[in-house]
């Protein structure tokens, strides 16, 4: 059989009998036939054919999609902030109590901020060889700073700090990972240890801070650039190869968490292979929760000058190395630390990663109620589709834009208005193949996992260029807006003027009025879900009553 993609699966010919394939949940094949004697339009011998070759229930059949299903949840939110308000009358005696207390520790804060300041900046004055260690007398100028910071740390009430184990030599571990719970954790390292840190790109510009952190010789990351994550893992190799440099402290989370738990580490710190101290931060409290979840810095902040005492607690771990008798992955290393962490915390390690942060952040800032419900647990998603952490983010953003009721879902009608979908038998069908639970209604975890299964299929791509191929009819390389709307015809029936234009709108991405190919596949790729609507184009094809197979036989 003929494994051209443009072969049709299934011939529209109505003078002779018809063999139809019907494609069940298990792959399996089973051959059945209708009766010819009657005669169809087109349209209704491509709804005749879409209801039996087993589409009815799954309209992404023809590039291999054999339905899917939602990763459990952990039921868990590892970055609430457990007393985000005051609440009790002891709690409001204790801030009025403290205001006055709270008025003094925050001149004690501004007058170690801008010592701190000063100093650091005599420190880089004229400093430019970044790429080689700190000079002694520079690193000396920094004791002040260092001694700053811990006035800093007794102004949040901070007075003593526990410490359980001691950090070894630079020369057995030259990277340390911590767990990450509040801003207080890099502040304290930074007293301790003045380590190299690796930190996030945008740090640099914030007023103080990113001076202080360039002063420890900080190695710049952009999460979402490939190419910057790579650069960091190398300046990690250099540095930790060379007693030259201070050791390195990372905060494999990514980001904070309330401490309750710990989420997925990211990899950086364990593919240099060098052996890792584990250390592990506690904030042990009653009354007022210390991490830095979902909670405004200034909100935080008032807090911790309003209590009498806070309590952080340092364990230092023993040594992590990777195994001496095979190269270990880098995976591998990161579980057995984290397994040891999370031990030593009594925690369990979830599949939520900084990804979950960041979705949870832009929930929360479109005003949902409750953004919590948005959280996907977002590294077992990468495991199972690999998707980016930049394309989960954009069908976030689709998703937001269908309007979300109170529980996080969306209904029918804002889906297919996103999406610029007419309300017919196939646009239903695509709703219903993503309501995985049949709840009528479509959380985000099964719009971003729905996708990202679609766009995972190996006919994905090969479907958008043969879609785009076959709704290029006069072969100009381009798309009008009659072109798009013939194509769309034989799947969703007759479309009006406005709805041709909302598609041709969605597909048109640089707005020249004409679909290029590039245009045709990103817009598939950034909504994948639409390329059901040119799944006729595989299933009948007029002009070759005697063509079969093609795609599906490609797919089995």
């Amino acid at each position: 059989m003929a494994a051209d993609l443009k072969t049709p699966l299934i011939s529209s010919s109505n003078s002779n009998p018809q063999l139809v394939i019907t494609v069940d949940d298990h792959l399996g094949v089973q051959e059945s036939s209708y009766n010819n004697q009657e005669t169809y339009t087109n349209d209704e011998c491509w709804n005749l054919n879409n209801s039996q070759v087993g589409f009815d229930q799954n309209p992404y059949g023809f590039i291999g999609s054999n339905g899917f299903e939602v990763p459990g949840s952990s039921t868990v939110d590892p970055f609430r902030n457990h007393t985000p308000r005051i609440e009790g009358v002891y709690e409001w005696i204790k801030v009025v109590v403290c205001l006055p207390l709270a008025l003094v520790r925050l001149v004690l804060f501004g007058l170690c901020l801008c010592i701190g300041y000063v100093a650091t900046k005599s420190a880089l004055n004229g400093w430019k060889d970044k790429q080689n260690p700190m000079p002694k007398w520079r690193c000396r100028v920094m004791w002040i700073t260092r001694l700053c910071t811990r006035g800093i740390l007794f102004s949040f009430g901070y007075h003593w700090i526990k410490r359980k184990g001691k950090p070894v030599p630079r020369e057995i571990a030259p990277i340390l990972v911590s767990n990450h719970v509040s801003y207080i954790d890099p502040i304290f390292f930074f007293y301790e240890l003045f380590p190299t840190i690796v930190a996030s790109e945008s740090h640099d510009s914030m007023p103080f801070v990113g001076t202080i952190i360039r002063a420890m010789q900080v190695i710049y990351v952009n999460r979402f650039s490939h190419q910057s994550r790579k650069h960091a893992v190398n300046e990690i190799k250099r540095k930790a190869s060379s007693d030259r440099f201070p050791r390195l402290l990372l905060f494999p989370e990514g980001t904070t968490t309330n401490g309750r738990l710990l989420i997925n580490f990211q990899h950086g710190a364990f593919i240099p292979g060098y052996p890792i101290q584990p250390v592990v931060v506690r904030y042990p409290h009653v009354h007022f929760d210390q991490s830095w979840g979902h909670i405004s810095l200034g909100r935080l902040m008032f807090r911790m000058f309003t209590q009498f005492h806070n309590f952080m607690e340092i364990e230092y771990l023993p040594v992590v190395s990777p195994s001496e008798h095979h190269k270990e992955s880098a995976i591998r290393f990161a579980e057995k630390t984290g397994s040891a962490m999370a031990r030593a915390l009594n925690v369990v390690q979830t599949s939520h990663s900084f990804v979950d942060y960041m979705i949870l952040s832009k929930a929360a800032d479109s005003g949902q109620e409750n953004p919590s419900l948005f959280v996907v647990e977002m590294a077992k998603i990468h495991q199972l589709f690999h998707l980016s952490s930049s394309d989960a983010l954009d069908f976030l953003d689709r998703f937001l834009a269908m309007n979300p009721d109170s529980s996080g879902t969306v209904n029918f009608q804002d889906f297919s208005r996103v999406l610029r979908l007419k309300a017919c038998n196939l646009s239903h069908k695509m709703f219903e193949f993503i309501d995985v639970s049949k709840s009528g209604k479509v959380t985000f975890k099964e719009f971003l996992v729905g996708s990202a299964h679609v766009l995972n299929q190996p006919l994905f791509r090969r479907a958008c260029e043969v879609a785009f191929s076959e709704s290029d009819i006069d072969e100009d390389c381009y798309i009008s807006m009659q072109e798009l709307g013939a194509s769309l015809m034989p799947a969703m029936g007759s479309l009006s003027d406005d709805e041709v234009h909302g598609l041709f709108t969605l597909f048109d991405g640089d707005g020249d009025g004409w679909i290029s190919k590039g245009d045709f596949v990103n817009c598939l790729r950034r909504n994948p879900l639409l390329v059901a609507l040119f799944s006729s184009h595989f299933l009948h094809n007029d002009s070759d009553p005697n063509a079969s197979g093609g795609l599906l036989e490609d797919m089995v």
